[in-house]
């Protein structure tokens, strides 16, 4: 079965605005699937996947091969692993001058933006690709598998929880074990470590120095694995919303994991009823809420706002100069604390959301310009 990716129209409209489309995600999460569904509507099109030896074969001598190819829209699978195309990519989109000349995957943030910053500058539209969106698989799964298997394809399409824990498990081990050797410095056995922990304290703030003496690394070493693990699109770090406003903020970032099957894995949580009675629920719900909310607004800027007398709000959302207040609550019969009240007036913020697990439709205004909507509504955040 075919899921539509919201992000297709996407890709498709910046196919015919730049010569070099960029597609980036995490492994698994579906871009090969996407990009072959793309293709397969064309007829005009090439696809190497360059973790196959006989398409690399095919590059032995690239410029060749493009060349022969100019006429059609080439797709490399994996350009992390031959970052030398990036020049000649440039070389070859400025001889053709046209749009939709190079479809690009990556699973790997750092390289792709440094080539393309540097070497495709002005040539170059980069779009990612998250686990599932609620919005794209509602109609099919329930909300609660969704939050104990996550959002990667195949570990939420498996017919039992144990079958998608053993997927996830085994993700984890191989991401762990062969992904990241393309990487130096980092030593397997403590990144795992680094990572369970991170599981147990998803959503908090980071305290590197905690971390490193739990690893017995330095500060620096936590912070260079914490920013590996989110150029592999493994976890996002939330940075504090700071206001004009003179108020003494908690300024240190948040840090989530970017999936709630592959938390559960690591907690050790195997399904929905496990996951109820643990104190991690709350922040899991944080976190889809969030990886939700970068897959339907991939340009908007997202903070986190706590001052250190309580005033507090989980997501400050800014998207073209607006500024929107978003509060998680895992519980069907929300409310919102004094601390939230009192970040809202310190924040000014368009309008106020508060995001819970409700039925599509049976979400309310509150008050004071607040309004409470599910999963599936958050798209109708900046709808005036």
């Amino acid at each position: 079965m075919y899921f539509h990716r919201n992000i297709a129209e996407l890709i498709l409209a910046d196919l015919k605005n730049f010569p070099v489309v960029a597609l980036l995600g995490a492994r698994q999460t579906g871009k090969s699937t996407l990009v072959k569904h793309i293709l397969g509507q064309r007829g005009d099109c090439i696809y190497l996947d360059l973790e196959r030896p006989s398409d690399l074969a095919k590059l032995e001598d690239a410029e060749l091969f493009f060349t022969s190819q100019k006429d059609k829209l080439i797709c490399i699978d994996e350009i992390q692993r031959r970052p030398e195309l990036f020049p000649l990519l440039r070389s070859l989109t400025d001889e053709w001058n046209r749009n939709g000349a190079f479809l690009i995957l990556g699973s790997a943030s750092r390289d792709l933006l440094r080539q393309g910053t540097e070497t495709l500058a002005g040539r170059i539209a980069y779009q990612k690709l998250t686990p599932f969106l609620w919005d794209e698989i509602k109609e099919v799964y329930p909300l609660e598998q969704y939050i104990s298997k996550g959002g990667f394809p195949r570990s939420l399409i498996t017919a039992s929880d144990e079958i998608s824990l053993r997927w996830r498990e085994n993700f984890i081990s191989t991401f762990l074990e062969r992904d990241l050797l393309q990487w130096r410095g980092f030593a397997t056995p403590a990144m795992r470590r680094l990572w369970t922990m991170l599981a147990h304290c998803n959503g908090q703030t980071a305290d590197y120095s905690a971390l490193s003496k739990s690893l017995g690394v330095s500060n620096v070493t936590v912070k260079n694995y914490i920013d590996l693990l989110e150029e592999t699109f493994m976890l996002k770090t939330v940075s504090p919303y700071i206001s004009n406003l003179r108020k003494r903020l908690v300024k240190s970032p948040k840090i989530y994991l970017n999936d709630s099957g592959l938390t559960t894995a690591l907690l050790g949580l195997s399904n929905y009823e496990s996951i109820l009675g643990h104190p991690s629920f709350g922040s899991l719900w944080e976190q889809i809420v969030l990886s939700n909310l970068h897959g339907t607004f991939p340009d908007a800027e997202f903070y986190y706002y706590r001052t250190t007398n309580g005033a507090e709000i989980d997501f400050v959302m800014k998207i073209r100069n607006r500024i929107f207040a978003i509060e998680c609550k895992a519980g069907l019969s929300p409310s919102l604390s004094t601390g939230n009240y009192n970040a809202i007036e310190d924040i000014s913020p368009e309008k106020t959301y508060l995001v819970s697990p409700v039925n599509e439709g049976k979400g309310w205004i509150m008050k004071n310009n607040i309004e409470l909507i599910s999963l599936s509504e958050i798209s109708k955040i900046t709808r005036k």
